[in-house]
């Protein structure tokens, strides 16, 4: 595949639910991220990725934060982010923040940037959606010229224009690893391919396979272009137990709740048990024992020739201890069949 085989674990900071059904208040969810962060560190996951989100079932609003505080309890997990909503965001700032954490992480920091699903971050900070794709657009064109760590002179109509601007701080790697996370339109993996920055592609609903054309155009946009192939990611929820059984009754619930109220905002209908168990079998839920997530998990990757998949482990009000055991058993069990099955 010409890239090293990626495996580790994504998660929105979902608020959790304490063992009598009521939620957990938000800064014991963000102390249990640090923990959970801490084990995947220890049974081998290869990074972690937190999202950002600014409503109350999510509790990650700073993740740079979040992540700084995880990089002090772990030696070797990547620290990245799934995603920073670089349109409500401001560029500079975005690339100050995460050289600050590749330097207090002995350069493990991570950046996913997206335009992001939810919206709330727009009249958060005073950002009109009529102007959703322009602010993309010139934040990750600014941004990428940043990332050369070189002065860098830009101007757009979002900012006022920079001249041979120096940022600080420099990293000692001299590049922070960057990704654009996408939802599956031609045109946004296009767009990644004209930066030549790898692809994050979030595949929530359906079987990996279906997204293989836009796979394929990526890496044809790549090298039309004359830039080298950049690795490809798959975001995909999941969830590991001991059994399939165990799994699929453990995550049910939970995952009832959470697509329940996003389709109240976006008029979906309440998931029926009979279509969270046919996306489980053969869509983009990757849930089961060890040995099922990690054929599926292998799967998914041979379909998109991608090199890492960010399994996103919290999918609604799943308890601590719950994920704490999905952890250990992704890192012990799961991530070394899932290499054996691609070598």
């Amino acid at each position: 595949m010409g890239h090293p085989i990626e495996l580790g674990l994504d998660t929105f900071g979902d608020v959790s639910s304490q063992p009598d059904g009521t939620p957990t208040p938000m800064p014991q969810v963000l102390r249990d991220l640090v923990e959970q962060a801490a084990l995947a560190d220890r049974v081998g996951v290869d990074f972690f990725n937190v999202g950002e989100h600014h409503r109350d079932d999510f509790a990650v609003t700073a993740p740079e934060v979040l992540l700084a505080a995880i990089a002090s309890r772990t030696q070797r997990l990547r620290l990245g982010t799934a995603v920073t909503v670089l349109s409500s965001d401001d560029a500079v700032r975005v690339y100050e923040r995460f050289a600050t954490l590749d330097a207090l992480s002995q350069g493990r920091a991570e950046l996913t940037v997206g335009r992001g699903s939810f919206i709330e971050s727009f009249p958060l900070f005073g950002f009109d959606l009529k102007d959703y794709e322009r602010l993309f657009e010139e934040k990750l064109d600014l941004l990428a010229a940043l990332l050369t760590e070189q002065p860098v002179t830009w101007q757009g109509s979002i900012r006022p224009p920079l001249k041979a601007q120096a940022v600080y701080p420099k990293t000692a790697g001299g590049r922070i690893r960057a990704w654009v996370g996408v939802g599956g339109t031609p045109e946004s993996v296009v767009r990644a391919a004209h930066y030549g920055l790898p692809l994050v592609m979030a595949i929530i609903g359906g079987a990996a396979a279906r997204f293989a054309p836009l796979a394929d155009l990526y890496r044809r946009a790549l090298l039309d272009q004359g830039r080298p192939l950049q690795p490809i990611a798959i975001h995909s929820p999941g969830f590991v137990a001991d059994s399939d059984e165990a799994a699929v009754e453990a995550l049910w619930p939970h995952h009832r709740a959470l697509v329940t109220r996003i389709g109240r905002e976006r008029g979906w209908p309440p998931p029926s048990r009979a279509s969270f168990e046919a996306e489980v079998k053969q869509g983009a839920l990757h849930v089961g024992s060890p040995e099922t997530v990690a054929q599926k998990m292998a799967a998914s990757m041979k379909a998109l020739g991608a090199t890492r998949f960010q399994l996103k482990y919290t999918s609604g009000p799943v308890p601590h201890e719950a994920l704490l055991r999905c952890i250990e058993l992704y890192g012990t069990q799961v991530l070394p069949r899932v290499r054996e099955l691609l070598a």
